[in-house]
């Protein structure tokens, strides 16, 4: 697979990862590393926190970045 920003630019590069929120390849470089926080357990019992992590494409990263704009229909 290919990343889909070098792709679009006209060059090919492989992926690294891919970005959950749209499924665009993404190469190292473009790559932009998001820790979450999973909370998991029982909704009567003390939630637990595990870090992960996830790679979204540069265009997902911006827009999930605190303060983004949000665009209205």
């Amino acid at each position: 697979m290919h990343c889909l920003d070098c792709r679009t630019g006209g060059t090919n590069s492989p992926t690294v990862g891919i970005c959950r929120a749209c499924g665009a390849g993404v190469r190292a470089a473009h790559a932009r590393i998001a820790p979450p926080t999973v909370r998991r357990g029982s909704p009567l019992g003390a939630p637990g926190e595990a870090g992960a992590r996830r790679v979204p494409c540069p265009g997902c990263a911006v827009a999930e970045a605190p303060g983004a704009a949000v665009l209205a229909p």
